[in-house]
């Protein structure tokens, strides 16, 4: 942090008392050369998400010369089981990322997060939509601000679907999804790839079909304990439609012991036709892929997650609403940072590199991949946003949402027993 210290010593103040002053003086010159460190923790992101970042801590360095700013990387996996711990060490970082929910509300409770509302009350929350600050207020108070919204859809490689006979862009229904899987089945192609050793992928499934039968008032009641809480019908339901599609052998050999990066470059290498997934795979599926040029351009698709007769939620999308939170002991140069990242000007920059889809009011504008437009679409006419169950629902909870789809998957538990197992980790949570 820089520091200025001046003092004025009469000339006829004792000598050794001068010294002592000069002495002083001296260490507030170190002082006020020394930089203030900022550190910021963010989940592994693509090559061009770095290079944008390093581009807006060069314009902020160049503007505030006495602050460095750095950030450091970790693997989704090594994130969600480092971050608990760090934050309670001193090492803990000045800004960290994250998906707001109840996962953000046990850290708020636990002392760790700095509240946001008062510097975004001074205009800074005026520059994106209401349900995007909603996703970071806990109790009228603000412990985040929004970086991009993602949404979890259905990535299609036509060049497969079309060998098939499929008309991907067709999908609407989860019975199209059904039937597609099957048509691709048939021709020898396989129709799904899934990172089914991280868990959240497999989620992604029941999350998504959750979302479209019960829709957020549904979730919303089951966390009142209305309608049998987790143990209600919908519940149930995503649960028996899951095992249903596994029962037509949609995934590659070993998909549990796949994870989601390895899937992410499989898909980007042709070697599946769908792949369920947010919008943001599109950059590290192609990097991930042997090529590293994935998927063309001119055969991907991203279409929205089918819808279910008689859903609650077919209109509504399920996905993330990411940002950053800031550190109960963060300097005040931690806020000003951030404010700078999350300005409406960078998060158009961001949108015109096509790394991700901002949240602030007319970033949109700059979006120039249709993958990219398309998910701004489909946030746009969402009725409501769901995010990721096993963010919205705290971390003890996710946890175990993450395990019963993969026990799901494989058959090893019933969708009663699985429901049974989220409403014992709701109510001791």
């Amino acid at each position: 942090m820089h520091v200025s210290n001046k003092y004025n010593v009469p000339c006829s103040r004792p000598r050794h008392l001068a010294l002592v002053v000069a002495a002083v003086a001296a260490l507030g010159s170190v002082t006020a050369a020394a930089d203030t460190t900022v550190t910021v923790l963010r989940i592994e992101s693509s090559s061009a998400e770095k290079r944008y970042y390093e581009e807006v801590v060069a314009a902020y360095e160049a503007e505030h010369p006495d602050v460095n700013v750095e950030f450091e990387y970790l693997a989704n996996e090594a994130y969600k089981t480092r971050l608990p711990t760090m934050l309670q060490s001193s090492q803990r970082p000045d800004i960290y990322y994250t998906w707001g929910g109840e996962g953000l509300r046990d850290q708020v409770d636990a002392g760790f997060v700095r509240d946001l509302s008062e510097p975004m009350r001074d205009g800074w929350q005026d520059i994106y939509p209401e349900s995007a600050v909603r996703a970071f207020t806990l109790d009228d108070r603000v412990y985040g601000a929004p970086l991009y919204a993602t949404v979890v859809g259905i990535w299609a490689n036509t060049a497969l679907t079309e060998q098939a006979g499929v008309d991907a862009q067709a999908i609407k229904t989860w019975e199209d999804f059904e039937n597609a899987v099957v048509a691709l089945r048939e021709e020898g192609i396989t129709p799904l790839v899934v990172g089914g050793q991280d868990g959240w992928p497999l989620h992604f499934y029941w999350g998504s079909l959750v979302t479209r039968l019960a829709g957020g008032e549904g979730i919303e009641a089951a966390k009142s304990g209305d309608n049998s809480g987790f143990n209600g019908e919908p519940f149930v339901r995503a649960g028996e439609m899951l095992q249903s599609l596994v029962e037509l052998d949609p995934f590659q050999s070993g998909f549990m012991a796949t994870s989601y990066e390895r899937a992410s470059g499989m898909f980007g290498d042709g070697e599946a036709a769908f792949h369920v997934m947010g919008d943001w795979d599109y950059l590290p599926s192609k990097q991930r892929s042997v090529s590293g040029e994935g998927v063309p351009d001119d055969d991907l698709l991203f279409v929205p997650f089918p819808e279910v007769e008689g859903g609650e939620g077919n209109a509504q999308s399920f996905g993330g609403m990411n940002g950053f939170a800031v550190t109960r002991d963060a300097p005040d140069e931690a806020v000003d940072f951030l404010r700078f990242l999350l300005n409406a000007d960078n998060q158009r920059k961001a949108a015109a590199t096509g790394i991700f889809v901002p949240v602030a009011e007319g970033s949109a504008e700059a979006l120039e991949t249709p993958y990219a437009r398309r998910v701004a679409e489909i946030l746009e006419q969402s009725a409501f946003h769901q995010v990721f169950l096993d963010q919205a629902l705290g971390t003890s909870v996710g946890a175990t949402i993450n395990d019963i789809s993969g026990d799901l998957a494989q058959g090893v538990v019933t969708p009663e027993e699985a429901v049974a197992r989220v409403e014992e980790a709701w109510q001791f949570r």
